[in-house]
């Protein structure tokens, strides 16, 4: 597969959100961004503290954000909006209303038929991180991570006009793939999806993975790695998409489509 000139476009971009400018100059860029997406900066540091676009873009917090430490309360990821979620009709979820895509489709050919039937007729959430969003991501719930799957592909925008217009965007578009087990050996998966001017998703547990580099797929198993129900493991330069896959009788949700939710806050109960 060639390179698309999405790629090549947020590779640009990316070269210039990661270059150190003059101090000036960077105080300039940073506070014109946070004023004309709307940052909200009230957890995190002054905008001209961070030394490149980049370093504001993935900006973590001064304090970290409490959540239920109810093992069975599954929180956000991320602060993000809900442009649909629900139930997988055989392996069909939702893109946007009206627009379905394949849930097999989407983990790729990486992933065993046996694993991508643990999710049909499951539930799906699709979080939509904007530019004024915070770009971490973290844990739901107390989890175990068995693959890391990276599947190269375009780098097409993912806000609601692209996601209305473009049939199969997350198919289309590059991933990185978390098969994943619960506490109580539930099958779930987290689908990290790229965007436009995202020049890289970062997973911090699987350096190898470098995102928007190349064009060839690449497959990580794991015996033993645990992450903790809110541990950060990872960014996106820029908004974009996290996809959650969850097996049948796995989690009850408690949000609903064109909802904001905000990363720690509690968005479903484990049903067993």
């Amino acid at each position: 597969m060639k390179q698309h000139f999405t790629s090549a476009l947020s590779q640009t971009f990316g070269r210039f959100a990661s270059k150190v400018h003059g101090k000036t100059f960077q105080k300039m860029i940073n506070r014109t961004y946070v004023r004309s997406m709307g940052l909200d900066m009230s957890d995190f540091n002054a905008p001209e503290s961070y030394p490149t676009l980049n370093a504001l873009f993935t900006r973590k917090f001064r304090h970290k954000r409490t959540f239920s430490t109810d093992q069975k309360d599954m929180i956000s990821p991320c602060d993000s909006l809900i442009t649909e979620c629900g139930i997988i009709k055989e392996d069909l979820a939702l893109q946007i209303k009206g627009m379905s895509y394949s849930v097999d489709g989407v983990l790729g050919e990486g992933i065993t038929e046996e694993s991508k039937k643990n999710v049909h007729n499951g539930l799906f959430v699709n979080f939509y991180l904007s530019p004024r969003d915070y770009h971490r991501y973290h844990a739901p719930l107390d989890m175990q991570v068995l693959h890391a799957y990276h599947i190269p592909g375009k780098l097409y925008p993912v806000n609601i006009p692209s996601l209305k217009k473009q049939v199969n965007l997350f198919i289309e578009n590059e991933r990185v793939v978390l098969e994943c087990l619960s506490k109580e050996g539930k099958r779930f998966f987290l689908i990290l999806v790229g965007a436009l001017n995202v020049g890289e998703m970062e997973v911090s547990f699987e350096p190898r993975i470098r995102t928007n580099t190349t064009m060839t797929p690449s497959f990580y198993s794991y015996k033993d790695l645990y992450l903790s129900k809110g541990d950060d493991f990872g960014c996106f330069r820029m908004g974009s998409t996290i996809v959650m896959l969850c097996e049948k009788d796995m989690v009850e949700l408690t949000i609903s489509s064109g909802d904001n939710v905000r990363f720690a806050q509690t968005i479903g109960r484990l049903t067993f």
